[in-house]
């Protein structure tokens, strides 16, 4: 069988949707040696590393395809021509989007629908196109792929999509995310000026991940005045607001930001906090909290249902607004050391339960539904 996927998530430094797409292809390929797989993308696109480390296994390959002035329109022409000379038994759309012109049975992830249901923590262009394209995508798809029921229930809810075309398939931590020594974490923090007791949190500095409301909290905690709070991640669209809470914070010069970070340095980071704290107003999955578990960290979460379900409610929760409960959540585990061990411990299990050859194998049966 040969299977295409799309490859354009992975021409951008990854955050979620980009490692989903590149652990799920490097999955199936492992889990499916006697099938073909297609990281398919256009040449408007630079090129991607998918394998430069190597990890990948044979049959999983990935093709930057020349396009010309037309064919750049990927959706609507360029992967539809491609197609009509390279047959394939189905494409998956790991992004949001699949080929308009069908040449192949489709299956399409769905992670959220934040620029319908948050739009005002998205551009205006980015929500337009969403409102036109996702009902047109979700009718077009002949499976849907969503990381919780949460998801799956907005789908079905505000896109109209069929019940009986929708599947929930968790993500998972890398297998590189697993704790390390404390002294192996020290190089990676003198670097980034990072101490020995700080939180943290992961994220695209966006609205949607809240953190006006994690700086209040984090101003009010009173336990030790040595602490930190780390913000790992990239600055995203709409981030004035959140870079203005950050920036007139009277607790700024205990405030370490660290622009986007590899994995290396995350690992050490989800290895030696206090605290990772994640309080998202919303979110489809949340790998941040997943990776934080799998590295040993105790978690804090929004008590949103789609956190709630993916972290299988081992984590510690406050409503997304509520500052003053966040502080309260944070203040008693730096307090208990005993319950930070707890929560480490119940947060490993939660996170060994969620494996990419799991998804992969889920995933398959999909493909193979829609086929038969």
């Amino acid at each position: 069988m040969l299977i295409g996927l799309d490859g354009i998530p992975l021409t951008f430094p990854k955050t979620g949707v980009g490692h989903y797409t590149a652990q799920l292809a490097r999955a199936l390929a492992t889990i499916a040696p006697q099938h073909e797989f297609r990281l398919l993308y256009p040449s408007s696109f630079a090129a991607n590393s998918f394998r430069t480390d190597n990890s990948a296994p044979a049959n999983v390959t990935s093709l930057r395809i020349p396009v010309g002035p037309v064919a750049r329109h990927w959706w609507s022409v360029g992967l539809p021509r491609y197609l009509l000379t390279n047959k394939l038994h189905l494409f998956h759309g790991t992004n949001y989007d699949v080929p308009l012109w069908r040449r192949c049975p489709t299956v399409l992830t769905i992670h959220d629908l934040s620029t319908l249901l948050h739009s005002q923590t998205h551009e205006k262009r980015s929500v337009k196109r969403a409102k036109r394209r996702l009902p047109l995508m979700s009718k077009t798809a002949d499976a849907i792929i969503v990381p919780t029921a949460a998801v799956g229930d907005e789908v079905i809810n505000y896109l109209g999509a069929s019940e009986h075309k929708v599947f929930v398939i968790a993500e998972a931590a890398r297998e590189f995310f697993q704790p390390i020594p404390w002294s192996d974490t020290v190089a990676t923090r003198q670097k980034l000026g990072i101490g020995d007791h700080f939180i943290l949190t992961v994220g695209t500095i966006e609205p949607r991940k809240n953190l006006a409301t994690l700086v209040s909290a984090f101003e009010s905690l009173s336990s030790e005045k040595n602490l930190q709070l780390v913000i790992a991640g990239g600055q995203g669209w709409l981030s004035t607001p959140s870079m203005k809470a950050i920036e007139q914070s009277p607790a700024r010069a205990r405030i370490v930001l660290t622009d986007y970070l590899h994995d290396e340095d995350l690992r050490s980071l989800y290895s030696s906090c206090r605290v990772f704290v994640y309080p998202s107003l919303y979110e489809g999955f949340g790998l941040p909290p997943i990776e934080a578990m799998a590295c040993g960290a105790a978690v804090v979460i929004s008590n949103i249902r789609s956190l709630v379900e993916s972290t299988g409610g081992v984590a510690k929760v406050a409503a997304p607004e509520d500052a003053a409960a966040f502080t309260e959540v944070i203040q008693s585990l730096l307090d208990n050391e005993e319950e930070r061990r707890q929560l480490s411990e119940a947060g490993r299990a939660r996170a060994a339960q969620l494996t990419w050859q799991d998804a992969a194998r889920k995933t398959l049966e999909v493909y193979e539904r829609v086929l038969s």
